[in-house]
């Protein structure tokens, strides 16, 4: 049913849960691809027991740069139409993945990105849904598409994204990027709400308060150079 789909999953040091993740999301989608961004543990190697695709960075770009490269890799496969931008620590769910394409099908959007915020935010820890409001609250372009979760890291896109995508800001400011060529293609983009596991590893991992000011720091950086 999704052999016309790819997952495209950024990984850097995720060496304790990546081969699990990996592993529990094959047995809904064949096709994956997971780029190790210079990870200085062994979490290629786990990738690699998978029998996931793996690309490699010799040294750590950023996820922005695995994204971009995910996604060149991806659509240069035969058959590829769909693509699903996917964490690699767990926080992602399956299920939101198959409701998100089901709604992409339907042919009403160009992109359907996954929110925190359209139902209870409660489980969200308190200073990442301050900082993550904080970012919508200072972007215009958010608030003209009503967007409530620009870094929300789920997000599904047929041939005709994946084929003008072309994501240049390394870091975590690609999600800011990606809205601004949403807004000079005139890509459809809708929210879907989805649930994200926010385990203690990945607390720990990338979900931090100086996680979510990065966030923020390069977000004003990249709209004051537009």
């Amino acid at each position: 049913m999704y052999d016309d789909t790819w997952l495209i999953v950024p990984v850097y040091n995720e060496e304790p849960v990546i081969e699990q993740v990996i592993r529990e999301t094959l047995e809904s989608f064949p096709n994956i691809v997971c780029v190790d961004d210079g990870s200085r543990d062994a979490s290629a190697e786990r990738v690699a027991r998978t029998g996931a695709h793996l690309v490699r960075h010799p040294i750590n770009l950023g996820q922005g740069a695995a994204l971009q490269t995910g996604i060149e890799y991806a659509r240069s496969r035969p058959g590829a139409r769909y693509f699903v931008t996917f964490d690699a620590d767990g926080q992602h769910q399956v299920a939101d993945v198959r409701r998100m394409l089901g709604r992409l099908r339907e042919g009403s959007a160009d992109m359907v990105v996954g929110t925190r915020f359209r139902s209870s935010a409660r489980h969200i820890p308190r200073s990442k849904r301050l900082l993550l409001r904080t970012v919508v609250a200072l972007s215009p372009r958010l608030r003209k598409l009503r967007l409530t979760d620009a870094h929300n890291g789920l997000r599904v896109f047929g041939r005709t994204v994946a084929d003008t995508m072309h994501i240049t800001c390394n870091g975590m400011g690609h999600a800011s990027e990606i809205v601004a060529m949403a807004a000079k293609n005139g890509w459809a983009i809708v929210e879907e709400p989805v649930t994200i596991l926010y385990t203690e590893y990945s607390m720990a991992k990338g979900q931090s308060l100086m996680n979510g000011v990065n966030i923020l720091f390069e977000n004003l950086v990249a709209g004051a150079r537009r």
